[in-house]
């Protein structure tokens, strides 16, 4: 896999320089945890590291700075941007633990956005990069989130981000929960921010009840009755199918 620095000055690049040598160093790290136990065959070509506002408007036009497809991961490793942007997700409203503790992300929490877009080229899913995406897509962004964090951040990290998408999903409820998650799909890039990111925080908090509660921590049987799902023709929806209806709505 290349790497592709997609700076507009050489300031931008050497600003970004430390970071992105430390991320591409755990980037290899996690490449290896897929290769070995969830079947990432086929990796994209390259990564490409650019700016915040190059990801989100000259390479798409997509509010969030991290993306991929069958070619390449377009990520930006600016942890200042990756703050200010989580904090937006709250859309003015006030909850001092929040605020404060997206205000001092870490960056191994930013590393875990980019093995997010890794763990997307995994063939344990079972839609290709060309498809309509349609069906169960919270599946796949939900189990995006949970491996990577699962397998790059520590116990103490990994409960902190659970607790803070809890308290978020609860705040925006709400406004948001009346819609099914199996609506989440490509065209919810064109909504608000709060309820793309509520979308996303849903599909991580369902993905880590069916493995850790229903399931009983073993990752490997939710994909197996997700292809059992698939295998029987999607009669139902697969929130159905896990009889998940009513989680976090």
């Amino acid at each position: 896999m290349r790497h592709i620095y997609a700076f507009e000055s050489k300031e931008d690049y050497s600003k970004y320089e430390d970071i992105i040598m430390k991320f591409s160093g755990k980037l290899a790290n996690y490449q290896r945890v897929l290769e070995e136990n969830f079947q990432l065959v086929d990796l994209p070509k390259a990564v490409v590291w650019t700016t915040t506002d190059l990801a989100t408007s000259a390479f798409s036009d997509v509010p969030i700075p991290a993306y991929t497809n069958k070619d390449c991961i377009y990520f930006s490793p600016d942890l200042m941007s990756w703050r200010n942007l989580f904090l937006r997700q709250l859309d003015g409203k006030r909850h001092e633990g929040l605020e404060q503790f997206f205000k001092t992300m870490n960056e191994n929490h930013i590393f875990s956005i980019l093995a997010h877009e890794l763990t997307h080229h995994s063939d344990l899913f079972l839609d290709d990069f060309g498809d309509a995406r349609e069906d169960g897509i919270w599946f796949e962004e939900g189990m995006c989130d949970y491996l990577s964090r699962k397998f790059t951040l520590n116990q103490e990290e990994f409960r902190e981000i659970s607790q803070a998408e809890v308290e978020i999903v609860d705040i925006f409820k709400e406004n948001y929960g009346g819609h099914s998650l199996e609506e989440f799909g490509s065209g919810s890039y064109e909504d608000k921010l709060s309820r793309i990111m509520f979308d996303y925080h849903r599909s991580f908090l369902t993905i880590q009840y069916l493995v850790e509660t229903l399931f009983s921590g073993d990752v490997m049987q939710v994909f197996k009755e997700y292809h059992k799902w698939d295998e029987a023709g999607r009669k139902v929806t697969l929130k159905e199918y896990f009889q998940v209806i009513d989680l976090f709505r």
